[in-house]
C-alpha cells in the first residue's frame, strides 16, 4: 500500500491534472461558437457555387469539357486528401476521421487501384504515415485561412494535371452539433454536385453564357476545389473544439470522481495508522 505521502502527492497530481482540462474545456468552449459560425457562414456559399456548376455543366459535353468536371475517364489512381487537426486531447475526432480515410484507402487498394494520400493537419499525417505513398503534408494551422487552402488546392491540380492521379477525394468531419460530427468524403474531381444541391431556377427565361460555359467552368473548377478545401477546415475546426469540449468535460468529471476516491482512501489510511499508533502507546503504557 502507498504511503500518505505518495497518496497526498497523488491527490496533489490529479487536482493539477483538472485544472489543466478544466481551462482548455473553457477555451473550448469560448472558440466553438466563432468556429461554429464560420463553418455555418462557409456553406452557403459552397452549396451556391456547386449549384452553378451543375446549371453549366448540364450544357457542357464531349471533348471540350474541363477535366476537372468530366475527369480522364480512367479511376485508376486515386488521390484521397484527410483533413484534420494540428492538435489532439479531442477524443476520438481526429481518429474517425482517419478511419474512414482509412477503410477507402484499404478498399481501394485491395480492388488494385493505386491510391496517394495527401494530409492536412499533424494528426492525420502522423497516423497514416505508415501506409505510404504521401503525395504531401500540410498543416492545418490555429485557424483556416484561403492561404492553406490554396496551397492544397495547388497540390491536387498539379497532380491532377501532371497525370498523376484520376480521382480525387476529401475526407473531413461535417460538423452537425456540439455533440455530433459525422467523417465524410467529398469527391472534388471529376466534379461532383453534392446530395441536396439544386440548380438555380431561372423561371423559364432562356439565357446565354458570355464567355461560353467552357471558359467559365475553367476559371470556377479550380476555385471550387479551393473553396471545398477551406469549408472542410472550418467544418473541421468547429468539430474539434466541439469534442474537444466534450471530452475536456468529461477528464473534469472523472478527475474529481478520482479525486474522491483517494481523498477517502487517504483518509482511511491515516485513521487507521492513527488507531495503529495508538494501540501501540496504550499497549506500551500497560506493559509499565
Amino acid at each position: 500500500m502507498a504511503s500518505l505521502k505518495e497518496m497526498r502527492n497523488r491527490i496533489g497530481s490529479v487536482k493539477a491534472t483538472q485544472k489543466i482540462t478544466k481551462a482548455l474545456q473553457m477555451v473550448a468552449a469560448a472558440k466553438l461558437r466563432r468556429s461554429q459560425d464560420a463553418a455555418q457562414n462557409a456553406r452557403p456559399y459552397a452549396e451556391r457555387m456547386a449549384a452553378v456548376i451543375a446549371n453549366l455543366a448540364s450544357g457542357v459535353s464531349g471533348e471540350g469539357a474541363p477535366k476537372l468536371l468530366v475527369g480522364t475517364g480512367s479511376d485508376k489512381r486515386h488521390l484521397i486528401v484527410v483533413a484534420t487537426s494540428d492538435r489532439g486531447l479531442a477524443g476520438g475526432f481526429n481518429s474517425s476521421i482517419v478511419r474512414a480515410a482509412r477503410e477507402r484507402i484499404n478498399r481501394l487498394r485491395n480492388e488494385g487501384k493505386d491510391v496517394q494520400i495527401l494530409t492536412v493537419g499533424r494528426k492525420a499525417r502522423d497516423q497514416l504515415r505508415r501506409m505510404g505513398n504521401a503525395a504531401g503534408a500540410f498543416e492545418a494551422g490555429a485557424n483556416p485561412s484561403l492561404a492553406v487552402a490554396e496551397e492544397v488546392s495547388l497540390k491536387v491540380r498539379e497532380l491532377f494535371e501532371t497525370g498523376q492521379v484520376d480521382v480525387v477525394t476529401l475526407f473531413f468531419s461535417r460538423f452537425k452539433s456540439v455533440i455530433s460530427q459525422t467523417p465524410v468524403g467529398v469527391q472534388l474531381i471529376p466534379a461532383e454536385v453534392r446530395a441536396g444541391s439544386t440548380p438555380v431556377d431561372l423561371k423559364g427565361a432562356s439565357y446565354e453564357y458570355e464567355p461560353d460555359e467552357e471558359t467559365i467552368l475553367e476559371t470556377l473548377l479550380p476555385r471550387n476545389i479551393t473553396t471545398q478545401i477551406l469549408s472542410a477546415m472550418l467544418e473541421n475546426q468547429a468539430g474539434f473544439y466541439a469534442s474537444q469540449m466534450t471530452a475536456m468535460d468529461n477528464a473534469t468529471r472523472n478527475a474529481g470522481d478520482m479525486i474522491a476516491s483517494l481523498t477517502l482512501q487517504y483518509n482511511r489510511s491515516r485513521q487507521a495508522q492513527i488507531t495503529k499508533e495508538l494501540i501501540e502507546i496504550i499497549s506500551g503504557a500497560e506493559a509499565l
